[in-house]
């Protein structure tokens, strides 16, 4: 059944209204905005934009939808999973395959394999199911995600994102030699002004992007790097590597149109996450192996 809520403004109020319904209907600020975008939130009878302000006795109504029935199926799928307990579990996802179900993946992904293996057990939050997924991967990365078995310990994760209190670490291989051992690319990231489908360096409607970088080894060519993400934005990493002139090796939307076909995506791998635990509050961090894939390409490239 859909929730509709309806109250007045404060006296002091000027917050977006993406920010208030959020609080206001206890659902996350991207659910709040995606509310607005679909005309489910009216300042004084008027559909209010996300990003509209707002002021002392305005009139707000905010209608939330009964969650969409999520249809993708459990499939068994087998899953390298490095810890699981009843509130989390992390899981070392291999190149090629789809975090979640979307146009033209629908199945073999690892929402699918998750299904099968929690049941139930999965969390639920943001409207649009996604069972479990608190931050995601792209489809040719591999390496450690976390999942969420409960809201409460979705919540939890999610917060420490929000707040850059969560470890990151990447290693990959990219084009060229990089000159200094250690640097960062502070730089913002926002949609691509032409090509909708990549992301980009931008100035206007983008949200601030900071990747710390230290070299590994120089290789013939390429440059073999440790990144820990300061920030959490859309193809970070392959987009600020990009900017800096190393875009990562193999990667066929942000590196040069030539393919490294023994790649298959770009070489990166998610080796190392690192977080407090939501409900024992202690702090945890696991680490992984680098794939076969990118060893054999690091020894291709000492040849």
């Amino acid at each position: 059944m859909e929730n509709r809520i309806e109250t007045v403004c404060g006296e002091g109020e000027n917050r977006r209204i993406d920010v208030f319904a959020a609080e206001t209907a206890d659902i996350t600020r991207s659910r709040a905005a995606m509310l607005a975008e679909e005309g489910c939130i009216a300042v004084n009878g008027t559909k209010a934009q996300k990003n509209t302000r707002l002021k002392p006795g305005d009139r707000v109504e905010i209608l939330v939808p009964e969650p969409v029935i999520y249809n993708a199926e459990p499939e068994n799928i087998p899953l390298d999973i490095i810890y699981e307990d009843n509130d989390l579990l992390i899981v070392n996802k291999p190149k090629g395959m789809v975090v979640h179900p979307a146009a033209g993946n629908y199945g073999g992904t690892l929402v699918n394999a998750l299904m099968y293996h929690c049941g139930d057990s999965l969390s639920g939050i943001n409207g649009v199911m996604r069972p479990g997924i608190v931050h995601r991967i792209d489809k040719d990365t591999s390496g450690l995600l976390m999942v969420a078995k409960n809201d409460f310990a979705h919540n939890g994760l999610a917060a420490q994102i929000k707040e850059h209190s969560f470890t990151r670490e990447y290693e990959a291989v990219v084009y060229g030699n990089i000159k200094d051992d250690a640097g960062t690319v502070d730089a913002p990231i926002g949609r691509h002004p032409v090509k909708r489908k990549q992301m980009a360096v931008v100035y206007q409607n983008s949200k601030p992007a900071v990747t710390h970088y230290s070299v590994v080894e120089r290789l013939d060519g390429f440059t073999h790097l440790r990144l820990r993400l300061e920030t959490g934005r859309t193809h970070q990493i392959r987009v600020h590597m990009a900017y800096i002139g190393h875009p990562v090796a193999g990667d066929e939307v942000y590196g040069p149109k030539k393919v490294i076909t023994e790649l298959n995506g770009q070489c990166l791998h998610a080796k190392k996450v690192g977080f407090v635990h939501p409900r024992t509050g202690e702090y945890m961090e696991f680490d992984s192996e680098l794939p076969p894939y990118f060893i054999r390409f690091l020894q291709r490239c000492k040849q």
